[in-house]
């Protein structure tokens, strides 16, 4: 996969934040070399989040999202200010800039506290470095002219440093599955699956087993018997799709390591015990309860839908109980999950890590239990234990 090719939630998201009129929009263009924020004297131009993927040297593909001023007023500029301090959710770097000629003020002295308390590397960026500017100093910190270009190139290495500081080569299969080892992927293909395409999760497995020097034999569940027989020796991983677990595992012999794409996902973009342990709320789901079913993507929904349709029949079903289902997608997600008595959340293929995580911690915040839809149904179909082991057992797994 090509730099230009990489997916948005595999990005390094950059965010910049700022006071209207600091010239926060005219520093992202002179950054990314691009009018990509609309540019004016006028307080507030910048009314929603603009986000855009590219590559951006040093640092290699990204996302820049330029964000409403913080300071904005009345009704509507609360909303906008709202919507940029949710942009700290996927910000995998932070960049304040501050108006030089008058310094940071309150608000941008709380915005870096949020920084720190977040753990997000951040830069303050003093624009108008072309008039008089005192008082910067610290690593953190860069004095900037958007007008002039002064300092440009200088915060665009300060910006790629800070994003190595979040870089990791974190394994999707590369540790479980070794080159010149095989992998069976089993992919069904029905009325939920894209036309002409694999969903992300799977492209990205078979990517990785092919970058690994792996085998990959990818089938379907009619196929996966006939699959496995034509081996010479057994794979060293199957990985179905969840909601072929309980047909594959009984297909699968019980000596050949068996998870799904989304329970990879799990220790990809979330925490592995966090979901393993949110599982067991399940068994004390009563009639009545809340459930938040969340998908990190927005697609038109079909019958079988996986989240709307098969994941509340799987409840109902393992439960006995009728509870009360809530479903939200793409960029919604609750601020306050008190009420409810489970969070059910897709792999989170769409989100980066650090949105995932995010949204982990809203629901620790909350109390409530969360975990992700491969190990809810590798649980309710009994089969959790067998269907996480081989991501303890792997030599990258987190015990």
């Amino acid at each position: 996969m090509s730099l230009n090719e990489t997916v948005s939630a595999e990005r390094v998201h950059i965010a910049f934040f700022g006071m209207r009129n600091a010239g926060k929009s005219s520093v992202v263009n002179a950054v990314t070399g691009q009018a990509l924020s609309l540019v004016s004297d006028v307080a507030g131009t910048t009314t929603d989040p603009v986000s855009k993927a590219m590559e951006l040297l040093p640092a290699g593909p990204v996302v820049i999202t330029d964000t409403p001023g913080i300071d904005d007023e009345g009704e509507l500029g609360l909303m906008r200010v709202k919507r940029a301090v949710r942009a700290l959710d996927k910000a995998d770097v932070a960049v304040l800039v501050i108006d030089g000629s008058k310094g940071a003020c309150k608000l941008d002295n709380e915005l870096i506290e949020k920084f720190k308390n977040r753990n997000i590397p951040y830069i303050v960026a003093y624009n108008k470095s072309d008039l008089k500017i005192s008082g910067v100093n610290g690593e953190n910190e860069i004095t900037v002219s958007a007008k002039t270009g002064s300092g440009i190139n200088e915060l665009k290495e300060l910006i790629a440093k800070k994003a190595n500081i979040e870089k990791k080569d974190k394994p999707l299969i590369s540790d479980l599955v070794y080159e010149n080892e095989t992998a069976v992927l089993v992919v069904p293909i029905d009325a939920a699956a894209p036309k002409g395409r694999l969903i992300l999760p799977q492209q990205q497995t078979l990517r990785e087993l092919l970058d690994t020097n792996a085998i990959a034999a990818v089938t379907q569940v009619g196929q996966l018997k006939r699959t496995l027989d034509g081996l010479k020796e057994p794979p060293k991983l199957v990985v179905t799709d969840s909601q072929a677990f309980e047909e594959v595992s009984r297909i699968v012999d019980e000596s050949i390591p068996l998870t799904s794409f989304s329970i990879l996902f799990a220790r990809y973009k979330g925490e592995l015990d966090v979901f393993i342990k949110g599982a067991e709320a399940l068994k004390k789901i009563k009639n009545g309860d809340r459930i938040l079913i969340s998908e990190g993507c927005t697609h038109h929904r079909q019958c079988g839908d996986i989240g709307t349709q098969k994941l509340p029949a799987f409840v109902r079903k393992f439960t006995g109980c009728e509870p009360e289902f809530s479903f939200t997608s793409g960029g919604e997600f609750p601020d306050e999950l008190t009420g409810y008595s489970l969070v059910i959340h897709c792999g989170g293929c769409m989100l980066n890590e650090r949105e995932m995580k995010s949204r982990i911690e809203r629901a620790k915040a909350s109390g409530v239990p969360i975990t992700n839809y491969g190990i809810a149904i590798a649980c309710m179909k009994g089969i959790l234990e067998r269907s996480v082991r081989p991501l303890y057992e792997s030599k990258g797994a987190d015990k």
